[in-house]
Order: C-alpha cells, then sequence, then structure tokens
C-alpha cells in the first residue's frame, strides 16, 4: 500500500494522462441542461455556440457531486493508499467542500481519520496547480501533517485570470451579479477585455494596468505586469492554461509566455470542463499561475 493518494474532482481540468500518472481519483461532476443534448458539437462550448445560432434562450444548471460519489472513490482511494488527500474546487462556488466531508462521516471511524479535505479555493487551472502541488510534496516524501500544512499556506499563492468569451452565461448560473455583468460588457463594448480572478474562492474584476480587446493579449500583459519581481528574479513559475474551446487563442498565449517569459514553464493546455464551462461559456480563456 502507498503512503498517500489524492482524490479531487473533475472540475480541476487536469489531462486524463496525468490523472492516471499520478493515480488520481477523480469525482464526476454534473450538469443538467436537456435543450444541448442533441445539438451538433463535439464539446458542451460547440452546443452553446449552436443554442445561441438557433435562438434558443435556456442556460444549463450545475450541481455538487452527491455523498455517494465522494464516497466511492473515497473506498477506491483507500484500498490503495494508507491516507488521502482531497482537495475540492472552491466553496464559495460549489457545495462539492461541503458534501465532500459529509461523505466522510458515513464512513467507518478508522477510515474518517485517513481522510483529509482541504478547499482549494479555486477552480480549473487553479485548483490543477493546487494538485500539482500536493503531488511534488507527496514525491518529496514530506508527512502528511506537513504537507497539509504547507498546502495550507500555498492556497494564497495560486492565481487564477479569466477572460469570459461573453459574461451572460457567469450572470445565469449566479457566479457573477448582474451588477458585475453589466460592468463587463459595457467594458467589452469600448474595446476593453475584462480580466476577473478568485479572490478568496470568488471571483472578483481586476484592476487592469493595460487595455486591450485581444483575450491573449490581455491575459499576457496581465500575467507579465504580476509576476515582474519574479521575473527578475530569474524565479520560476508554473503556469496552466485552460479555454472553452478556444484552443487557437490559449496556443497563441503559450507562445507569448514561452517567448517572452523565460521563467515560465506552461505546463499543460486544456479544454475546460462542463461544469465550470457552463458559467465560463464558449472562447473563455483561464491562465493560472503560481511559483514552482
Amino acid at each position: 500500500m502507498e503512503k498517500i493518494g489524492i482524490i479531487t474532482e473533475e472540475t480541476a481540468d487536469f489531462p486524463q494522462e496525468m490523472v492516471e500518472k499520478y493515480n488520481i481519483a477523480t469525482v464526476p461532476v454534473k450538469f443538467f441542461w436537456p435543450e444541448i443534448e442533441n445539438l451538433p458539437g463535439e464539446n458542451i462550448f460547440q452546443k452553446m455556440r449552436e443554442l445561441e445560432k438557433r435562438g434558443i434562450k435556456s442556460f444549463g444548471k450545475t450541481s455538487q457531486p452527491s455523498v455517494g460519489d465522494y464516497l466511492s472513490k473515497y473506498k477506491v482511494q483507500l484500498e490503495k493508499f494508507e491516507r488521502v488527500i482531497c482537495i475540492s474546487l472552491t466553496s464559495k462556488l460549489s457545495g462539492s467542500y461541503n458534501t465532500a466531508l459529509q461523505a466522510k462521516k458515513f464512513l467507518e471511524a478508522e477510515y474518517q481519520k485517513r481522510i483529509f479535505n482541504i478547499d482549494s479555493l479555486n477552480a480549473s487551472g487553479g485548483q490543477a496547480l493546487f494538485i500539482l502541488k500536493a503531488v511534488d510534496l507527496i514525491n518529496q516524501g514530506k508527512e502528511l501533517e506537513e504537507i497539509i500544512k504547507e498546502l495550507e499556506n500555498f492556497i494564497p499563492e495560486i492565481h487564477c485570470y479569466v477572460v469570459f468569451g461573453d459574461p451572460k452565461w457567469a450572470e445565469a448560473s449566479g457566479r457573477i451579479s448582474h451588477f458585475v455583468a453589466n460592468i463587463l460588457k459595457g467594458l467589452i463594448k469600448v474595446g476593453i477585455r475584462p480580466i476577473l480572478t478568485f479572490k478568496n474562492g470568488v471571483l472578483v474584476p481586476v484592476l487592469l494596468k493595460t487595455h486591450t480587446k485581444d483575450v491573449p493579449i490581455a491575459l499576457f500583459n496581465y500575467l507579465k505586469s504580476e509576476t515582474e519581481k519574479l521575473i527578475k528574479r530569474e524565479e520560476k513559475i508554473r503556469v496552466i492554461i485552460t479555454h472553452g474551446d478556444n484552443l487557437s487563442g490559449a496556443e497563441r498565449l503559450k507562445e507569448m509566455i514561452e517567448k517572452e517569459m523565460k521563467n515560465a514553464e506552461v505546463v499543460f493546455i486544456n479544454i475546460i470542463n462542463n461544469v465550470v464551462g457552463v458559467p465560463a461559456g464558449p472562447d473563455t480563456i483561464s491562465v493560472s499561475w503560481s511559483r514552482s
């Protein structure tokens, strides 16, 4: 039996090959949107575009995994590992973390003591960076108590910047208020691509230092300005890019980062999962980073 294993939700946007490489158990996420089930498209974002094209006024609904979903993954990992860390999507936007805690109570006391839950206060690429940090600490052979402490201290070190293709999807899902959505839409109309970030687990707008309507350039400029001191000190940073069926934009952002920021490693590009994708919408791009 190995020492420490990891559980997370599919909201972490980890490529499947990395899930398998690190033996991570992923709890399935759920969304309900019958209007798009029979629409053409290879992913949810292409179906959302088709929905708009046909003029269908509809928005998907999402829900956290069930207690049973977590229980099944707990049991799988407890058979393989002495102890397990469950890293959840931000509790400020989802009930996943609380459900994970409730699920643990259905286990016998001896098994409960082997599971440790952490609220990442992040999602998508930010949640994936948190998991990569956990993998690093496990591979370094650190004890669980030290790993938990370092992970808790690492939460504010994760930075996730998001640009929506259209804020209406986030507003409809309740992830941003009507007031914030109108501000974002107004900025887009005058050629400015507003950027949001996770602050204490909640998406909030950032104060832009440069203005541009080009999404990859907007994200690159903000990323570079926020990491300027680290660049000068040649400190290594990890970067993850996720997107809402906007691979060309994500790849252009990656090219800019690798060309202009020699201290940055883009670990991977991945499409945003369905549950995060419902409020994010098509063409969204997100870049997450932390110190290596």
